[in-house]
C-alpha cells in the first residue's frame, strides 16, 4: 500500500490527482494543522511530525510504501534513514534539502525570521485566492488546482509553517545527520527537472548517499503531483511493482 505524505502550503488534497490513475491501494495522510485541526499542544516542529508519521505507520497492517512531497520529502528521508523498518520502500522529491550543505530558500528565510514571517502569512491570507493562484500556476499547476492550492492557507496552517520551518535552521540535515546514511529498505529520489526549489547536483549526491535510485521527471516543477499526475502516478507504480 502506497502512504503518501503533501508538504507546505498543502492538504492530503494534493494527492487526489495521482490516487485516481494508480491502481494501487494507497492512503494521502493530513499533516497536523493543514486542512484539519491542530492538535491541542502539538509543537509542528519536524521531529514532532516525524512521530506524528511514526504513528500513523504504526496504524496500517501491511507493508507501506511511503511516498512524500516538500516537507512530506523531508519526513521521508527522516523515516527511511531512522526508522527504515517501518516501511517498505520510500519515494521522494526535493532531496537537495537534505544535503548538508542545503541553504535555504528565499521563502523559508523570512518564515523563520520572527515577524516578518508573520507579516508574510497575514498578507497571503488577506489576498483573494485567486490572486495568489497565478504563482502555482506559473509553476504548472492548472488554474482550479492552483486556487483551491492557495486556498488552503489558513491561520492555523501558517502557524504550522512557521513552527515548522524554524525549527530547522540551519538546515535539516544538521539535526537529523545521524542517521543519513544508505536505508536498510529500497529508495527513489524523484527530481522535477523545472523545479525552482531543486538542484540536481545534490539532488543525485543524497540519492548516492542513501543507497537510492534517481530519476528525473523531465519538464515538471515543484507541485508535479498536480501539473502531470498520470506520469507521476505511472513513475510511481513501475517503481512500487519493481519491489515484488
Amino acid at each position: 500500500m502506497i502512504v503518501f505524505v503533501h508538504g507546505v502550503p498543502e492538504t492530503a488534497a494534493l494527492w487526489d490527482d495521482v490516487r485516481s490513475h494508480l491502481g494501487i491501494e494507497s492512503v494521502a495522510l493530513a499533516m497536523p494543522g493543514f486542512g484539519c485541526p491542530r492538535p491541542s499542544g502539538f509543537g509542528a516542529s519536524k521531529d514532532d511530525y516525524v512521530e506524528w508519521l511514526l504513528a500513523e505507520l504504526g496504524s496500517f497492517d501491511q507493508p507501506v510504501d511511503l511516498v512524500g512531497h516538500d516537507w512530506g520529502a523531508g519526513l521521508t528521508y527522516r523515516v527511511a534513514t531512522a526508522h527504515g523498518h517501518r516501511i517498505r520502500s520510500w519515494a521522494a522529491d526535493v532531496a537537495n534539502i537534505m544535503h548538508p550543505q542545503y541553504q535555504w530558500h528565499d521563502f523559508a528565510r523570512i518564515w523563520q525570521t520572527p515577524g516578518d514571517g508573520e507579516a508574510f502569512f497575514k498578507e497571503q491570507i488577506s489576498t483573494a485566492p485567486e490572486d495568489r493562484a497565478v504563482i502555482f500556476e506559473g509553476l504548472g499547476v492548472p488554474h482550479d488546482r492552483a486556487v483551491a492550492l492557495a486556498s488552503a492557507t489558513d491561520e492555523t496552517m501558517a502557524g504550522c509553517i512557521l513552527d515548522l520551518y524554524r525549527s530547522a535552521t540551519p538546515n535539516v540535515y544538521a539535526d537529523w545527520k545521524d542517521s543519513f546514511g544508505p536505508t536498510p529498505e529500497p529508495g527513489l529520489v524523484l527530481w522535477p527537472t523545472k523545479d525552482p526549489f531543486g538542484e540536481e547536483t545534490k539532488s543525485r549526491q543524497v540519492a548516492d548517499m542513501l543507497g537510492a535510485q534517481h530519476r528525473a521527471l523531465d519538464g515538471l516543477s515543484h507541485w508535479w503531483p498536480l501539473e502531470a499526475p498520470a506520469s507521476a502516478a505511472a513513475v510511481l507504480a513501475e517503481f512500487v511493482s519493481s519491489l515484488d
